[in-house]
């Protein structure tokens, strides 16, 4: 089996839409990035799922889905189709039928301590929908062979790093940062496989903060943060949660982190403050590295924030390493992770690793993933 043509489809932890992707790939080594798209969620769906993960906390057995969880699974699976038919239609034109979709979900409920990881997306139904074969619930047999269940997208990152061209080929280590609502990064040696984790917060204290104090979604540009100073002691603080001092492998629920340590301060420099929490909690990832990198690449919308990578950019040049944007380096940011679902996909397909001991401290590496296909 040679390359396959594959769509991934990512509705992260910020919860405002849905990322599609196609590569062309053998899961391996080739990859051939195609066109990307983003279907945006109107923000009365954004509030229904930020709820829904209060209701998920009622979890104890992954099929379970109180509430109205079944219902919003639904329309999520839906939506996806919807995504994927517009995608096809207008941007695939030259790429033919896709062999495979890989599908994300919505994550609602993230416990590696308990085993428990809940992505609300119904795979089966995606197929039906879509007429293709689909590759769905990565995560689920990685923990129950003692894994994290994240991060997902380190093999990805590894083949990324590996193709890079001049003036970047061979910097290694490099270090991916994926900065969604959480962020974790992708250590890839020149040899050997990739070692990975979740750092903290990323967007999703700074979307919370600006949401509840100034009565917007997000800082668009950093432009809120931009008006305040960071407060030090708060960045301390967050930074003092035993999370910071636990080696990887390591992951994080959207809710691990809350805004107790920033109640008090005014708009402007809580979102300044909160950038900062994300960029120094990112730096510190280094103290589990086996070496320092020598290049930072930034994917994941919190690479627009410019507080957050002038903060990063800064202390990588105090080492003499740089700090980089996805597209410095002839990525794109925005699309990296739904890329990487596609892979996914294609190393389902093809019984290839998902994941390994270095990045979700699996006991040995693994494939994983259910693959639906619709019926003839």
């Amino acid at each position: 089996m040679g390359t396959m043509c594959a769509i991934g489809l990512m509705s992260g932890t910020s919860m405002d839409g849905i990322d599609l992707a196609v590569l062309r790939t053998d899961g391996e080594n080739v990859v051939e990035r195609g066109p990307n798209f983003f279907v945006p969620y109107e923000a009365t769906f954004r509030d229904r799922i930020a709820r829904a993960l209060e209701t998920a906390k009622q979890i104890t057995v992954r099929s379970d889905r109180p509430g109205d969880l079944a219902s919003l699974e639904e329309e999520i699976t839906r939506r996806h189709a919807e995504a994927v038919a517009i995608f096809v239609r207008q941007r695939m034109a030259e790429w033919g039928k896709p062999d495979i979709v890989g599908f994300h979900g919505q994550t609602v409920l993230h416990r590696p301590q308990a085993g428990l990881t809940v992505q609300l997306g119904d795979g089966k139904l995606l197929s039906a929908l879509t007429g293709l074969p689909v590759a769905y619930d990565m995560r689920a047999k990685d923990m129950v062979h003692k894994g994290q269940g994240a991060p997902l997208v380190p093999v990805y990152h590894a083949a990324l790093a590996r193709a890079l061209s001049a003036p970047y080929a061979g910097e290694f280590p490099i270090v991916f940062v994926n900065i969604g609502g959480i962020s974790n990064i992708t250590y890839v040696p020149e040899t050997g496989n990739p070692i990975a984790f979740d750092t903290g917060p990323g967007n999703a204290l700074i979307d919370q903060w600006v949401s509840r104090e100034g009565g917007i979604p997000f800082d668009a540009d950093g432009a809120v943060a931009s008006e305040g100073a960071v407060v030090a002691a708060v960045v301390q603080d967050y930074l003092g949660k035993p999370f910071f001092n636990r080696p990887g492998p390591k992951s994080l629920d959207r809710n691990d982190f809350t805004l107790a340590e920033a109640e008090g301060l005014e708009l402007a420099d809580g979102a300044r403050t909160l950038a900062a929490v994300s960029a120094q909690a990112i730096l510190k990832s280094v103290d589990h590295l086996p070496s320092a990198p020598k290049l930072w690449i930034a994917c994941g919308g919190g690479r627009k924030n410019p507080h957050i990578m002038h903060d990063l950019g800064k202390a990588a040049q105090q080492t003499g390493a740089q700090a980089v944007l996805a597209e410095d380096v002839g990525l794109e940011g925005d699309a990296t992770e739904a890329e990487a679902w596609a892979y996914l996909a294609v190393r389902v397909v093809k019984g290839l690793p998902l994941t390994f001991p270095t990045t979700t401290g699996c006991l040995q590496p693994l494939t994983g993933g259910v693959l639906a296909r619709p019926l003839p």
